[in-house]
């Protein structure tokens, strides 16, 4: 999906529901749309503060303008991505609210990355069990574990609303980048499954559109990563190749700056299907079994 004309909408908040607000950070790229869309729930007296973004001082005071003089009892994160949680910790200090959410996670690079690194300030008050749920005036949040985009995801689900904070796991303006090795395609499309199975009636994810079709999508992203499996296959039953060479064959016209980011999914589909036993590598060559 194209980004929308400019000007965007960076710094203003918008209301996207009765009890959900947005704030769209300064962070654009072809990794995260138009920016990270920091959301605040509820609005009559106390909010929770949703992926605050990057540490930006002017993202930060945006934030803080749309909370106004409501409190923040909770800054929550859906993963440690650079551009979705190190805000926690300055608007944590400006506002004396708890970091709670996703567990900590710390990698070492694992070779070129095409995904943003990991946030090393990251340190949660509360880390969230799936399933465990805050309140606030007129809202409750409930944990949803979604690992595969990174071990450590999570959504936040609105229960009184039917709305689900999705982060990076489902957006609808492109797919997930799964990055080996802490993303995991197995379990990614584990909790695409788990996500299927609920009644959520829209999404909110932290880059993008809302996405008000919500099974719908999710089953079309499971297809989409079937259909891509299924070219794998196909291309390794043709001959062994390496990552590089299948690359340009399953993504054709892909813009140059996406193709670290589609050799990582690539990979990490190999990944499963090896430990599915459908195939096997030498070294950077993969063969079908």
């Amino acid at each position: 999906m194209k980004a929308p004309p400019k000007p965007w909408p960076t710094g203003l908040v918008e209301t996207a529901e009765p009890l959900v607000r947005r704030v769209l950070a300064p962070n654009p790229s072809p990794y995260t749309y138009t920016g990270t869309q920091t959301y605040l729930v509820g609005n009559a007296g106390d909010v929770a503060v949703i992926d605050p973004g990057p540490n930006d001082a002017e993202h930060i005071d945006a934030i803080l303008v749309a909370v106004g003089e409501a409190t923040i009892t909770a800054i929550c994160c859906t993963h440690t991505h650079r551009d979705h949680s190190p805000a926690a910790a300055p608007l944590a200090e400006r506002t004396g609210a708890p970091v709670v959410g996703c567990a900590p996670l710390v990698l070492d690079d694992d070779g070129p990355r095409s995904d943003a690194p990991f946030d090393k300030t990251y340190a949660p008050d509360r880390v969230l069990e799936d399933g465990e749920s805050m309140t606030g005036t007129g809202w409750t949040l409930t944990a949803v574990h979604t690992p595969g985009h990174t071990s450590n995801h999570l959504c936040f689900a609105v229960e009184e609303s039917g709305a689900l904070f999705t982060g990076d796991h489902v957006m609808g303006w492109s797919t997930s980048v799964i990055v080996p090795p802490d993303g995991d395609m197995g379990d990614y499309m584990k909790s695409l499954d788990k996500l299927y199975q609920r009644e959520d009636t829209v999404y909110y994810p932290a880059h993008g559109p809302a996405v008000t079709n919500p099974r719908q999508l999710v089953r079309g992203m499971v297809g989409h990563r079937r259909q891509r499996e299924n070219q794998i296959v196909r291309l390794l039953s043709e001959e062994a190749r390496p990552i590089e060479a299948m690359v340009p064959l399953m993504y054709k016209g892909l813009d140059k700056r996406l193709i670290g980011a589609a050799g990582m999914s690539v990979k990490a589909h190999l990944l499963d299907m090896e430990r599915r036993g459908m195939v096997a590598r030498s070294e950077d060559i993969w063969q079908i079994l």
